[in-house]
């Protein structure tokens, strides 16, 4: 059954008008501060008029500082209707095997960053072509290319000429090397990176790895070299994550850990999501035999 991303939330947020029901939450693991709440509240929140957000226990009003954002019940004030934005959330499967296609995109990853980007965990074991445990991951995702291509994403993407036969999402600038277990969460929304804010690593998840507030290395994001990420896309991911954690209860976690004998389709069709998710699954298989 998927995990519910709600729970463990130590930030509730509400409609003044409304405090008995919440608009949304987060985990807060310290480094979140209150202009990144604030930033944060404009991607889910549609007003007409400025907000004031206040923590009810103490009625400290939250601006825009670098103090870290205190857990909390935090109430809306708005002169104008507050509506919490439908913005489409693109949901994605965790996937760790590359077909063919995909080998120039791994094999340039590894070139570029040689180690883990989050964790800084360097791969000693290239250099005999060891890379158990780190995995080139795609920002934007694989298994979403139709949206890929129907936004014009490849747009973002500087490093490969103009084709119209190629989509660009296996550019370098679409990926890093992640430790596999931080691409689980990668993957799940439950790690970003805030471009905007010093390339901070944000967990939405209780931070049992010890990575929240850490900086994304400077080895896959040198502006000197072409093929760095692309700010762009991480600020894409960095946006899905607030979606898929904030509002609302934020969207189900998806169990990825099938023991043999599981009817996997069929969990996934009793699931939320169920025709998405089978049409990327179909997708994702196809990809290694196309």
């Amino acid at each position: 059954m998927p995990i519910d991303r709600s729970l463990g939330r130590n930030v509730h947020f509400y409609d003044a008008s409304k405090p008995g029901v919440a608009l949304g939450g987060l985990i807060q693991n310290g480094s979140v501060t209150e202009s990144n709440f604030l930033e944060m509240l404009w991607v889910l929140l549609i007003t007409e008029a400025p907000l004031r957000v206040q923590e009810r226990a103490s009625g400290h009003v939250v601006t825009i500082t670098n103090n870290p954002l205190q857990p909390g019940e935090y109430d809306f004030y708005c002169e104008s209707p507050i509506e919490v934005s439908n913005e489409p959330w693109a949901h994605r499967l965790i996937s760790h095997n590359v077909s063919g296609r995909e080998d120039a995109f791994r094999d340039g990853i590894r070139s570029r960053d040689g180690k883990c980007v989050i964790s800084g965990l360097v791969n000693s074991r290239a250099y005999r072509g060891n890379w158990t445990l780190f995995e080139a991951t795609h920002i934007f995702p694989l298994q979403q290319e139709s949206l890929w291509i129907q936004f014009n994403y490849g747009r973002w993407i500087t490093d490969m000429d103009n084709t119209d036969a190629v989509s660009k999402i296996n550019s370098l600038q679409n990926g890093f090397i992640l430790r596999e277990d931080i691409h689980s969460l990668f993957d799940q929304y439950l790690i970003s990176v805030n471009p905007d804010d010093n390339y901070k690593i944000v967990v939405f998840d209780d931070d049992i790895l010890g990575l929240d507030g850490r900086i994304l290395d400077p080895v896959c994001r040198d502006p000197a070299n072409p093929h760095c990420v692309a700010d762009q896309l991480l600020r894409w991911h960095f946006r899905q994550s607030v979606l898929a954690n904030m509002r609302g209860a934020g969207e189900p976690i998806f169990e990825h850990d099938f023991p043999p004998g599981t009817d996997m389709m069929g969990e996934i069709r009793e699931g939320p999501y169920a025709q998405e998710r089978l049409e990327m699954e179909f997708e994702s298989r196809l990809r290694g035999i196309v």
